[in-house]
C-alpha cells in the first residue's frame, strides 16, 4: 500500500495497535520485497549520515559557495540562548550545521529535500541527548517521519519548485513533528495533529533562494523548521486539536503552491533573491 492519506495511516495504525512507524516499515517490506532487517539496516545507515552531517556541520571546516553567509554551525552550538530552551537550541544549532554543510557540497540526507535536509536530523539528534532515547527508538521514528513525507509526496508534493518552500521545510517541519509525538507516547491521531499544526504554521511560504542556490534565505528557515517542530509537537501532545484535518491542509498547501508565481517558486526571480543585495550577490557569482 503506497500511503496516499494521513487518514488511511493513522486508521492502519490504531486498527492494528501498533505505531505509525511499524506500519510503515512493515509496508515498506511488503511494497519493497525486502526483509525486516534489510528495511531497518537502511534507515540505519541513514540516520548514520544524518549525524555525521551534523558533527561536519559543528566542526564548520568546510567553505560555503562564494562566502555568501558566514558559518553560523559552529558558533550557535556553544551559544548562550536567551530564549530558547536547552533541547530547541541545540536543535536550531544544528539545523544551521547540516543546511551549511550541505550548501558546501557535504553528504547529507534529503529528508525529505536537501534545501529542508537540517530539520529532522536537528530534532531527532536533540531530542535522543535530551530524553535518551536508544538509536533503536530514533530509527523507527525516521520510519514514522517517512510514512508522513510519503502521504505528503503521493497526496501533493516536496518540491520547492512545484508549491514554494512550504512544500519544503514545511514537510520537514511536519515529518519532525509527527517523529516527536511518537517518541513521547502520543497517539497516532495525535501525530494527525502534529502534521497539520506544523503545515498551518508555514503556509504558504514561498521559494526565494538568491542565485537559485539553496543557501539564503534556506539555512535560516531550517531552524525556524525545528522550532515550528517542537511547537506543533508539544500543542498535540498538550492535546490541541486541527479542526481542519492533516488531508485537506497538505492539500491546500498543495493549492496555494500551485498559485504562486513562477517567480516564488525556486526560480530565484523574486521575494528576497529579487532584493537589491540579493540581486548584487547573484551578479557577483554570474561574474565568476
Amino acid at each position: 500500500m503506497m500511503f496516499k492519506s494521513m487518514r488511511e495511516l493513522v486508521e492502519a495504525a490504531v486498527k492494528e495497535g501498533k505505531s505509525i512507524g511499524e506500519i510503515v516499515l512493515e509496508n515498506e517490506c511488503k511494497v519493497s520485497g525486502r526483509s525486516r532487517d534489510e528495511a531497518w539496516n537502511d534507515m540505519v545507515e541513514r540516520w548514520r549520515i544524518m549525524k555525521e552531517s551534523i558533527e561536519h556541520g559543528v566542526k564548520g571546516e568546510f567553505r560555503i559557495p562564494y562566502d555568501i553567509v558566514p558559518r553560523y554551525g559552529p558558533k550557535l552550538h556553544s551559544h548562550n540562548w536567551r530564549f530558547l530552551s536547552g533541547v530547541v537550541g541545540r536543535a536550531v544549532a544544528r539545523a544551521f550545521a547540516v543546511s551549511e554543510y550541505n550548501a558546501a557540497m557535504g553528504k547529507i540526507c534529503a529528508a525529505p529535500t536537501a534545501g529542508a535536509a537540517g530539520v529532522l536530523p536537528a530534532v531527532l539528534s536533540s531530542i535522543q541527548e535530551e530524553r535518551r532515547y536508544s538509536d533503536n527508538e530514533i530509527v523507527l521514528s525516521l520510519f514514522t517521519a517517512g510514512g508522513i513525507g510519503l502521504v505528503i509526496a503521493n497526496r501533493a508534493t516536496l518540491s520547492g519548485a512545484d508549491a514554494g518552500c512550504q512544500a519544503e521545510i514545511g514537510s520537514a517541519a511536519a515529518m519532525a513533528a509527527g517523529a516527536l509525538v511518537e517518541l513521547e507516547n502520543g497517539t497516532p491521531y495525535m501525530v494527525e495533529h502534529a502534521v497539520a499544526i506544523a503545515f498551518k504554521s508555514i503556509m504558504g511560504m514561498i521559494c526565494d533562494p538568491i542565485a537559485g542556490l539553496v543557501i539564503s534565505p534556506c539555512i535560516k528557515r531550517n531552524a525556524c523548521g525545528v522550532v515550528i517542530a517542537f511547537l506543533a509537537a508539544d500543542l498535540a501532545l498538550a492535546g490541541v486539536e486541527s479542526i481542519v484535518p492533516a488531508d485537506e491542509v497538505i492539500d491546500a498547501m498543495h493549492d496555494s503552491g500551485k498559485m504562486m508565481p513562477e517567480a516564488l517558486r525556486e526560480t530565484g526571480e523574486g521575494g528576497i533573491a529579487a532584493t537589491p543585495t540579493g540581486e548584487k550577490i547573484r551578479e557577483k557569482i554570474m561574474k565568476g
